[in-house]
């Protein structure tokens, strides 16, 4: 009794200290880009288009350029981190102004003054073709919106490094049109007075980023140390470009290599999606669970709620304690929550079918929750060890929401050992003590069998080959058609209208406006939703096309996803590499808990069976494989190889237990065995699988449409493949 009494302070301190580090749960949980809207960008600075010294220090001095043009946008918990060797990631959370984000960044701003020649022959002479040694031709715009031909010196007079200060000023007339008000430095102050000094009477073109902005004639000498930039502006444009000239010219262009653009409505809606689907996944667990285990059913549903509430502590103490821990939850990183909740209830349904097996060989009540937990003991820590490491190999290898989700998983998983193991032995021993519980009635859904299932191995083997073979040829047929843009590049960009606009009338305008090759995606649920697929940029075509043809129709951004080739290799490579070493390490891992690499082998066909049918049936189903879906792979994975450790559990103990029987017989009588838990475990987790497919949102849908694929995959391959395997490769041995 004084051990209980402490295993219940030790729950009840865990619960306090979850509450303290919850709630709020605005304060304590930090949302990622996709669920409050924002920016992802990694960008590559150009280095090969600047000399060979100004290499060095490019990236990090276009580093701090960019830290001070985002500091002047106002953007708070931004982030700003190289990647590689030229590579720059940026994270803005809760902008949502791309058009002025995206120029705000991408302007170099290589600012310059340069005098124009004003003899009018020279301009004449190069405006047919032979421009004279040491200048070069420019255009400028005048009012009226004609191009005035300018021969402009190569020799920079002043350079945009002399320039200490700059903002937006408006004329003195009535229309009030805003300029931008330079001031220089001491240095530049002293160049520009003798600039001015000596060409009264020339023009100086203002030149930014090698187009002529204004080319004002010198009136006067200027030895204030003031200059004006005047152009046809209008007040945003002129405050981008003071803020740019402010915090100084990039060293080198650069190149938005990948960008994940949410909007703050499909922020709104994933988190309102994401909370209805747990809500409903996780209500539709607990009753279940009651209904079927009674008292032992609500002390597991007892342990799930504080399984959800330690997931969310957990993230909030890692936010507070360790900020760079990654624990930012994300839509991926609910569904990882989601999916926690179904999978800690196969801890809960194994312990309360080894309890009832207990009780069924004759056990005192006392004894066979003991007996039971320490028989579920080892199934339980191996098979949540193998999801461990399909969440670290997604970690490992992931980028952005997928981190996320390893993240959430594997808090999950941990919590859940804890619950399953500590929490419901603490209250399976309270209730016994003070008398509550006598008895452990229950439902039974499977209740004796003894079917032959080795037998039909081979019925099964043919049955998985001719769906294997036909989702392969799916797959490859459709060659990058079957990738999403995170593989294969291109753009993705996402509108919801007002009121439903037809598909084909979008792809007549956008073919008018030359856009060919589109993919234009309408969705069933939401039909005032599309979703534009295209190989190149086409966000200001496409943009600009829906403001001129639906003007009556209002549209609010969602998001634009794009990857380039370069990042699309990268991500490609990395998914592989995530798949290979996940397996990999189950394999080892399987393989020393059992001492038998055939056991291990077998798991992880088995696995790669569940994998490749997942991937073949989305091929045939015309769903796209992106990173959620690499996601979905790795979690099948670990779910599949966490079945058949089940499995393998009861066949090593049967082995010990009956020596003399075949194996054939032991892995049939094992399997009967846990043909119950089985099936219970598959129900509880495609509710809460099925829950999110039906309300997680479009974004996720492809997601658990994977999960319900492979789970039901997972039981299958569990029962008919895996252990079969091991009966085959035993039999060669003997031979």
């Amino acid at each position: 009794m004084k051990s209980l009494k402490t295993r219940l302070l030790i729950i009840f301190g865990v619960i306090i200290a979850s509450i303290y580090f919850a709630f709020p749960l605005e304060k304590r949980i930090n949302l990622g880009l996709d669920l409050k809207g924002g920016m992802h960008l990694v960008l590559r600075v150009e280095t090969e288009k600047i000399s060979e010294d100004a290499r060095k220090d490019a990236v990090v001095r276009a580093m701090e350029i960019l830290r001070k043009r985002i500091d002047g946008m106002g953007v708070g918990e931004t982030l700003i981190q190289r990647q590689g060797d030229n590579q720059i990631l940026v994270q803005l959370p809760g902008v949502t102004d791309r058009d002025s984000a995206m120029a705000m960044i991408g302007k170099v701003a290589q600012l310059s003054f340069k005098l124009v020649s004003n003899d009018p022959n020279l301009l004449s002479q190069a405006i047919a073709g032979e421009i004279p040694e040491g200048y070069e031709l420019k255009y400028t715009e005048d009012d009226d919106g004609s191009k005035r031909p300018l021969l402009v010196e190569k020799e920079i007079a002043l350079g945009g490094q002399t320039v200490k200060d700059a903002r937006v000023d408006f004329d003195q007339t009535g229309f009030g049109q805003p300029h931008i008000s330079l001031t220089l430095n001491s240095e530049g102050a002293k160049t520009f007075g003798r600039i001015t000094q000596e060409n009264i009477g020339k023009q100086l073109a203002i030149i930014l980023d090698e187009e002529v902005i204004s080319a004002p004639n010198i009136k006067d000498s200027i030895l204030s140390g003031n200059a004006q930039i005047t152009g046809r502006f209008s007040f945003d444009e002129a405050n981008l470009l003071a803020l740019s000239l402010r915090s100084g010219a990039l060293p080198a262009p650069m190149k938005i290599e990948e960008e994940r653009t949410v909007g703050p409505l499909l922020g709104k809606d994933s988190i309102e999606a994401g909370i209805k689907a747990t809500v409903v996944g996780g209500i539709a667990v607990l009753i279940f669970m009651f209904a079927w285990y009674f008292i032992s059913g609500l002390i597991a549903d007892i342990a799930l709620a504080l399984n959800l509430l330690m997931i969310v502590g957990a993230m909030g103490f890692l936010n507070m304690m360790m900020p760079d821990a990654q624990a930012t939850l994300t839509l991926p990183g609910i569904a990882g929550i989601i999916l926690t909740l179904g999978m800690a209830v196969d801890a809960n349904v194994l312990i309360n079918e080894r309890i009832r097996e207990e009780i069924a060989n004759g056990r005192p009540l006392q004894a066979a929750v003991s007996n039971g937990f320490n028989k579920a003991f080892k199934a339980i820590v191996d098979s949540n060890m193998t999801t461990l490491i399909a969440a670290f190999m997604l970690f490992q290898f992931g980028s952005g929401p997928i981190k996320g989700f390893a993240v959430t998983l594997s808090i999950g998983l941990v919590i859940s050992l804890f619950t399953a193991l500590f929490v419901t032995k603490a209250l399976f021993d309270l209730l016994i003590n003070i008398k509550i519980l006598r008895s452990l009635p229950s439902l039974r859904l499977i209740k004796g069998t003894k079917i032959d299932f080795v037998a039909k191995r081979y019925f099964c083997y043919v049955i998985s080959t001719v769906v294997l073979v036909a989702g392969m040829l799916a797959l490859f047929s459709k060659k990058d058609a079957a990738y999403g843009i995170d593989f294969v590049g291109g753009q993705v960009q996402e509108y919801q209208f007002e009121n439903p606009v037809a598909v084909d009338d979008i792809r007549t305008s956008l073919s008018n406006k030359g856009l060919k090759n589109i993919v234009i995606q309408q969705f069933d649920k939401s039909p005032e939703t599309i979703m534009i697929r295209t190989s190149d940029d086409s966000y200001d075509t496409v943009s600009q096309t829906f403001k001129d043809e639906y003007s009556d129709n209002s549209f609010e951004l969602l998001r634009v996803e794009k990857v380039g080739p370069v990042v699309g290799k990268v991500l490609r490579k990395r998914a592989l590499l995530a798949m290979l070493f996940a397996l990999a390490g189950i394999l080892i891992f399987v393989g020393f808990r059992f001492k038998h690499f055939d056991f291990a082998a077998a798991g992880v066909i088995a696995l790669l069976h569940d994998v490749v049918i997942t991937l073949g049936i989305l091929a045939m189903t015309g769903r796209q494989i992106d990173l959620l879906v690499i996601t979905a792979l790795l979690t099948i994975a670990g779910y599949s190889i966490n079945d058949t450790i089940v499995i393998y559990d009861r066949v090593r103990e049967n082995l010990l237990k009956a020596k003399k029987t075949t194996l054939r017989d032991v892995i049939n009588l094992s399997v009967n065995q846990t043909l119950g838990r089985t099936v219970l475990t598959t129900v509880t987790t495609l509710l809460v699988v099925t829950a999110l497919y039906f309300l997680g949102g479009h974004v996720l849908n492809t997601f658990a449409f994977c999960l319900l694929i492979g789970f039901i995959s997972g039981t299958y391959s569990t029962i008919f493949i895996a252990s079969p395997l091991v009966l085959i490769w035993q039999k060669k041995v003997k031979r």
